[in-house]
């Protein structure tokens, strides 16, 4: 099940939909008779849906007809304002950690036994086709980073691993865009995976109950040409254990958004590095999930 936001030419708000087959079902022709604040964005309703929300959005063919094609409609970032900043799993593959590691000049005994987390701000999410901002006055090492983003569906604390993915709501692509000269600069990450416009995300959000997420093919592609290339079942730390873990430390709230760190291929991967610049075309791919198409200003 995709659940989209988007704008259309029949009203000037965004509104959620569910994609079926090309076409697009407004979540108000699903819920005709419940409190219409309940779909008005994707965060209200993953705060306040029912099993039975979802059950009717998945026959709502059934009941209503489409809006329109998907082709018609705006998409936008299915998560247009997180409720907090992005947890964010840092090199979380280990081919990705040799990279950053012979980026830095530093050494790597290929070991990993613990999760790296840290948190990316974002004030407002980008949509596919939407632009990045270059932010050239600030950083000349802006570089791509496509992702397995998980949405938290319901408050979690103290989760076991074997209950962990009951309490994700769906699946999602984020490419963590950072400024590789502003972490080295302040000797951690935080404002260099925070410059404003720099968590893309889309094209949708995948059910949970759709996707495995330790099953999944995960690629991008600059200006077309293929620059990651894996799976995530070559994550170091996995979904559910990532949320047994963080869980274990404070509450994830329903809405919480994780992002499950990226494979090896990024651009300060390569030699010379190839950071993104002004012009160019980033493509992210996950299998079962979708595209996420941006370019750079």
């Amino acid at each position: 099940m995709r659940l989209i936001t988007f704008l259309h030419a029949s009203s000037k708000a965004p509104q959620l939909g569910i994609v079926k087959e090309d076409f697009v079902y407004p979540f108000s022709s699903a819920f005709k008779s419940a409190i219409p604040c309940i779909y008005e964005d994707m965060n209200t309703f993953i705060c306040n849906h029912t099993q039975e929300m979802l059950e009717s959005l998945k026959n709502v063919h059934l009941n209503a007809k489409p809006l329109c094609a998907l082709e018609s409609v705006e998409l936008l970032a299915p998560i247009l304002y997180p409720k907090q900043d992005v947890i964010c799993l840092g090199i979380n593959y280990l081919e990705h950690a040799k990279e950053s590691a012979r980026f830095k000049n530093e050494s790597f005994d290929e070991k990993r036994e613990n999760a790296v987390y840290f948190s990316k701000r974002v004030n407002a999410a980008v949509a596919t086709n939407a632009k990045i901002p270059s932010h050239s006055k600030l950083t000349n090492k802006l570089d791509y980073e496509v992702e397995l983003g998980v949405i938290i569906g319901k408050d979690a604390y103290e989760i076991s691993k074997d209950k962990a993915l009951e309490y994700v709501f769906g699946y999602t692509i984020i490419n963590d865009i950072s400024a590789r000269d502003l972490q080295q600069k302040h000797k951690q990450w935080y404002m260099g995976k925070s410059l404003e416009g720099s968590l893309p995300m889309g094209p949708c959000i995948v059910s949970a109950d759709t996707l495995n997420p330790q099953n999944l093919t995960i690629k991008s592609y600059v200006n077309g040409e293929l620059r990651q290339n894996s799976h995530t079942s070559l994550m170091i730390c996995d979904v559910a254990s990532a949320i047994c873990e963080l869980s274990s430390y404070c509450t994830l709230q329903a809405g919480t958004i994780l992002a499950m760190g990226t494979p090896s291929g990024v651009g300060m991967g390569f030699e010379p590095p190839k950071f993104l610049k002004s012009g160019d075309e980033v493509r992210c791919e996950i299998e079962g999930i979708g595209v996420l198409r941006n370019c750079i200003t």
